[in-house]
């Protein structure tokens, strides 16, 4: 048996519980991993509201798509994107399903090799967002060249893309409340309070202009500051403003997007290493137990320390 977490109707934190599992021996393709640290994200908490559909026959819904641990048993033709996994292999999962819990079975194609260097609470916190900075990144093309205006630079997305732009030479400026300016400055951004004035203050950082523009938050502001500071609106990209993205001509990341979903999955090796090699860095914010799921979707959506939320099995 393993405990596994579920949301056992569509709703807030209240309806996550722990169940009792029992396990089917890894099919073909299959591994099955016994968990070390597990990622916590919004979209998580917005599976289990029923943002993205709420049909019963769903329920119970298991929640969980990355962490770090270890094969414990391995189907036939268990080769991930880095080479065959066996018994003992420490691993990554991202694409995964159902990682709340201390052991899962996983599509050996979204395994891969934790590098040594890396520890498991960073390890099994990375990819989701990592991936998904790298997207962002890649999609409006940065370069030494440019000036980025990233907005929300110090919320998950945002301090990963923060650090991928600085790493191809970049400057970059980022929005944030004043209490996490300082840790902005410590991973190469200009940072910038939010608010009424944004525009004029960014222009008086960059007096020679913005050249493209991330938005990882999704608010009127950042996509209105982001229109008026760049020029091109093929180097404006959002992972939240869908509805605008639409209507005002840029570039909407993620929402089952086939080009994210494959560029996402290309990268994540890369992430990987570069994490290990100490040039990016996921701090991590706090941990939890499993059984303290719901406390940890509670406090993600309210403001916390910069940083990633892991559960510990």
């Amino acid at each position: 048996m393993t405990k596994s977490v579920v949301a056992t109707a569509f709703g807030g934190p209240e309806v996550l519980e722990v169940v009792d599992e029992e396990l089917p021996a890894p099919g073909p393709g299959e591994v099955l991993v016994e968990f070390k640290a597990i990622g916590v994200n919004p979209v998580e908490y917005k599976q289990a509201a029923g943002a993205f559909g709420a049909d019963p026959s769903a329920l119970p819904l298991r929640l969980g798509s990355e962490g770090a641990g270890i094969v414990v048993a391995a189907g036939p033709d268990a080769v991930g994107p880095d080479g065959p996994l066996a018994v003992g292999d420490e691993v990554v999962v991202y694409r995964g399903s159902g990682t709340y819990a201390e052991r899962a079975l996983e599509p050996a194609g979204s395994v891969l090799r934790k590098p040594a260097g890396l520890g498991w609470e960073q390890a099994g916190g990375l990819l989701l967002t990592g991936a998904t900075a790298y997207d962002t990144v890649e999609t409006v093309g940065v370069t030494k060249d440019d000036v980025v205006l990233i907005h929300g630079a110090s919320g998950g997305v945002g301090l990963l893309a923060v650090q991928l732009a600085r790493l191809r030479g970049a400057t970059v400026i980022g929005t944030a409340r004043e209490t996490n300016h300082e840790f902005l400055r410590s991973i190469g951004a200009i940072p910038v309070a939010y608010g009424d004035g944004l525009a004029d203050r960014v222009r008086e950082l960059a007096p020679g202009g913005v050249t493209a523009a991330i938005d990882t938050v999704g608010t009127d502001e950042a996509v209105d500051v982001s229109l008026q500071l760049v020029g091109d609106r093929a180097r404006i990209a959002t992972i939240a403003a869908f509805e605008r993205a639409g209507t005002d001509g840029f570039t909407a990341l993620g929402g089952g997007n086939p080009d994210s979903a494959a560029l996402r999955d290309r990268v994540r090796g890369e992430l990987l290493d570069l994490a290990a090699r100490g040039e990016l860095t996921n701090p991590i914010a706090k941990t939890f137990g499993l059984s303290e799921a719901a406390r940890a979707h509670t406090e993600l959506k309210q403001p916390h320390p910069v940083g990633k939320f892991i559960l510990i099995p």
